[in-house]
């Protein structure tokens, strides 16, 4: 996968950040992955659970200093990150792929015979700014009694885009769908471009998106619950069943969660 200058290293002799415009609270390094420690820190991950605000406290100035937040659960039955069997040495680069391409393959996969690949989904309006509706996602999460985590804390990872979060940890998430995860980040790529999507929250097999542009009528919510279900059939076998049930689901939401089993 392709490399940025990683920040995180120098926190090891200044915790707080201040060398990168920051104050961090105290926090951990975490260099774990299947094959033993990587060469330099994944990420970064306060130690307190997270708070409503924090994501607005920390996100703009930290994505300066080349690094993106995103809220990870220390609190599901396989622990915290450093239990997650990152495998950033397994990742290809998310740019190397076509979105429709990848999307194409898992259709092929799962969908019934006969039943073509309807195409992309158009392009949606904007509702709201994307990073400030990232924010209130996180918020959300955050916030008590409406978190899909047990223990989500603010983590920052050495990224260029949000969409590449999970390649550049080396999230192996949904290994029993893919295990090239920069292949699934191609599509967020995209879907950053038309839904206004950021990756806010990761669990050992759980992604959450916030969505600036979600789908307003029941035919956009049909052509983007195709994506949906090519990128993660769970969400839809495993939670609705029904294709159609799924994609009213998506009307006007402005967070999706996606879960691999």
């Amino acid at each position: 996968m392709a490399t940025l200058p990683n920040p995180l290293p120098g926190l090891a002799s200044d915790p707080s950040g201040r060398s990168l415009g920051l104050q961090l609270p105290p926090g951990r390094l975490i260099d774990a992955t299947d094959e033993g420690p990587w060469h330099e820190p994944l990420l970064w991950h306060a130690q307190r659970s997270a708070a409503p605000g924090n994501w607005t406290a920390l996100g703009a100035r930290s994505a300066r200093a080349g690094l993106l937040p995103v809220l990870v659960d220390l609190g599901g039955s396989q622990g915290g990150p450093e239990e997650w069997e990152l495998a950033p040495g397994e990742m290809s680069y998310p740019g190397d792929h076509d979105a429709e391409d990848v999307l194409v393959e898992f259709w092929e996969e799962c969908a019934a015979d006969g039943e073509e690949w309807p195409g992309l989904a158009g392009g949606l309006t904007l509702a709201s700014d994307p990073d400030v509706r990232a924010a209130q996602v996180a918020d959300a999460l955050a916030g008590e009694g409406g978190s899909l985590f047990a223990a989500p804390h603010l983590a920052l990872v050495p990224a260029r885009r949000s969409a590449d979060v999970p390649a550049a940890l080396g999230w192996t998430g949904p290994a029993n769908h893919e295990n090239d995860t920069a292949r699934l980040c191609a599509v967020l790529r995209s879907w950053e471009d038309r839904f206004g999507i950021r990756v806010v929250g990761l669990g050992f097999d759980v992604l959450v998106l916030s969505v600036a542009a979600p789908p307003a009528t029941s035919a956009e919510a049909a052509a983007v619950a195709a994506e949906h279900f090519a990128f993660c059939p769970d969400n839809v076998l495993q939670g609705e069943g029904d294709p159609a049930s799924y994609a009213e689901r998506l009307i006007g939401e402005h967070a999706w969660s996606f879960w691999w089993d």
